[in-house]
This record gives structure tokens, sequence and C-alpha cells, in this order.
């Protein structure tokens, strides 16, 4: 067990509890998840919640890629790293971490990743080509989790906030060009506003526990 190893096996709970203890929390597909093997989980992104609700859902060692802003912040950044984030540079090209990137789904590891490259306001916007390409170079597939209700949270206002996860994507046989990384961007992208839009339309009708996402 490597340290990522060790401090995600214990926090997780920790985060899974506070989570639960500040919004009112809820998770359909979760079962989607592969256990063992390399896989490129795609979220959308609202809030600084996102990524905490989420992980602790993930019933494996995540590896989340984060900006490179959120690993200077000098208390965001030592927690985020001990978790085992990578940083990556918008905006440019970010050799190392796309090498990481890789290194993690060739040894079978669980890489997660935010393809909208920043936080939308109230839907989930355009995926960038960042993700899909790893996908179809990797021949990875692909797990979209569509989060809902993190963009009206605030702490102490306890707002309802759901995950959903989708079934796999294989993307691999996109071909190996741009043409091909935003035909398979695209595919995340609709597959990711499916599960986002089951999200909307669950909440209204109160959030049954027993809702299955969209396959």
């Amino acid at each position: 067990m490597n340290q990522t190893q060790f401090v995600q096996l214990f926090g997780r709970p920790f985060f899974s509890g506070l989570v639960r203890a500040t919004t009112r929390f809820r998770v359909y597909g979760r079962d989607r998840i592969p256990l063992h093997g390399p896989v490129i989980l795609c979220f959308n992104h609202f809030s600084w919640l996102d990524p905490w609700a989420i992980g602790s859902q993930v019933p494996r060692t995540l590896y989340y890629v984060a900006k490179q802003e959120a690993h200077d912040n000098p208390f965001i950044g030592p927690l985020i790293r001990a978790f085992g984030t990578i940083a990556i540079r918008r905006g440019e090209s970010d050799r190392e971490a796309i090498r990481v990137m890789r290194e993690i789904v060739r040894r079978g590891d669980a890489l997660g990743m935010f393809p909208e490259g920043t936080r939308q306001e109230r839907e989930p916007g355009v995926v960038l080509p960042g993700a899909a390409m790893l996908a179809v170079q990797e021949d990875a597939p692909v797990v979209c989790g569509a989060i809902h209700g993190s963009q009206d949270w605030r702490p102490g206002n306890f707002h309802p906030v759901s995950v959903a996860f989708g079934e796999q994507l294989h993307l691999g046989h996109h071909q190996r060009n741009s043409k091909g990384y935003r035909a398979a961007a695209d595919d995340i992208q609709r597959e990711l506003r499916r599960l986002w839009e089951f999200l909307v339309l669950t909440h209204e009708q109160g959030r049954p526990r027993l809702a299955i996402p969209p396959r």
C-alpha cells in the first residue's frame, strides 16, 4: 500500500461523513464503477464540493487531476497532494502531467478528471479533448459521473446534491488525431449531459432512492 492509498483508505470515510453532514447527498449507479483495471472517470464541475463529494463515493484509489493554482494554495495544495492529486497547467501543453496521467492509466489505476477544464455556472459545459485523447490513445474505458445540486450548495444551507454514474464508454475506435479526439470528447459531453438531465428530473421527483441512471 503506497502513501496515497493509505491516505484515501482512511480519509475517504471522513470526507464521506463530512459531505453527508453538510448536504443531503445521494448517489445513483455507484456499482457501475469498475473495481479493478484502468478507468478514466469524467465529471462535470460546479463547486469546490464536487471532488470531495464524488471522491468519497469512488470505491477505489482515485488519482485526481487539478489545476496548478489549486496546488499553489498553501492550505489546499498539501491536502490534495496527500490524496494523490496531480497538477496540470491550464491553457498550455503540460507534457509532464500527461506523462503522469498515462502512467496512472497504464498501471491499471483510476484517473479522475473534470474535462470541462473549469467550473461551470448552472449547467454542464463544453468538454475539452484532453481526457478523450488519453482514453483513445490508451484504449481505456471512461465512466462519466454527473453531479447536480452543488451549483446551489453553500455551507450551512444543506441543499440536496446528487451524483449519477453511467455505463462504461469505450472510445478506442475513434481516430488518433484532433478530429477523433474531438469526436470522443463529444461522446463524453453527451453522456455527462444525459446523466445530469437524469439528475435534474430525479430532483424534481423528490430523489427516489431506487432511481436508475440511463444506460
